[in-house]
């Protein structure tokens, strides 16, 4: 088990975790309680660059589950998500 699963933040890395605590999430807690499409638009707005991947991250890191099963069994789920709050790849 990683350093990041064992703390309660399953697939989030350094980098990762330092954007939560730049948008005023410093806990799992404070992650299990926001909706994670919301935190994400927040991070998108300070670091335009930040990949998609990323929210597949925060939804696994809510959910328990690792993000690229995230990212194979919710795309569209996600991408039609993204599209409704402007933030969707063109």
């Amino acid at each position: 088990m990683s350093d990041a699963a064992a703390a309660g933040w399953p697939g989030l890395g350094p980098k990762s975790r330092e954007q939560l605590a730049a948008v005023g999430i410093r806990t799992p807690g404070q992650l299990q309680a926001c909706d994670a499409f919301e935190v994400y638009a927040r991070i998108k707005a300070r670091w335009p660059g930040a990949s998609r991947n990323l929210v597949y991250a925060l939804l696994g890191a809510q959910e328990g589950m690792d993000w690229r099963v995230i990212a194979r069994e919710r795309r569209t789920e996600v991408l039609l998500r993204l599209d409704a709050m402007g933030l969707a790849p063109r």
